[in-house]
């Protein structure tokens, strides 16, 4: 099962960590997946052995986003980024940045994508505090959901 409750995220780092895996841990809203996302997935999938999504919640993604967002509620986000074939669990938080499911994980490394600075990045000092590193990956210019939200706007 890849969708996980945050009650059991700790169940499922503890089992991966005592067989040796590399914890790799990103979060994000996935409101609507494109190219972008998945090459972004696949990369941090390739930093380890075990892929776990921190996804926001539809609570958390309009206090960042605005009223409009999510345009897909959460537990169909879930769905679609379980599907992926690099994401290895998804985990749905309510808060609006990952820290506290950061600290929980502890993940071996944190990724985001190369739109952020690491030093502006909040969970990045958690993971660090850990003994983990935060990369930052390339993102794919011209793939976002808002891009293709404004796109679907301007044409209707």
């Amino acid at each position: 099962m890849k969708f996980v409750s945050r009650d059991q995220i700790s169940e499922v780092v503890d089992k991966n960590k005592a067989v040796g895996k590399i914890l790799v841990f990103t979060n994000g809203c996935f409101d609507i997946i494109h190219a972008g996302h998945v090459r972004y997935l696949s990369e941090a999938k390739k930093l380890g052995d075990c892929l776990i999504v921190g996804l926001n919640s539809d609570r958390s993604v309009q206090e960042l986003k605005g009223p409009t967002r999510p345009l897909n509620h959460q537990e169909d986000r879930a769905e679609v980024v379980a599907a992926l074939a690099a994401v290895d669990y998804v985990v749905i938080f309510d808060e609006r940045t990952a820290e506290s499911l950061v600290n929980e994980v502890k993940p071996d490394i944190y990724v985001k994508g190369g739109d952020y600075r690491i030093q502006d990045i909040p969970e990045a000092k958690i993971v660090a505090s850990n003994g983990g590193k935060t990369i930052l990956i390339p993102e794919v210019p011209g793939r976002s959901s808002t891009n293709i939200i404004k796109k679907i706007t301007e044409t209707t």
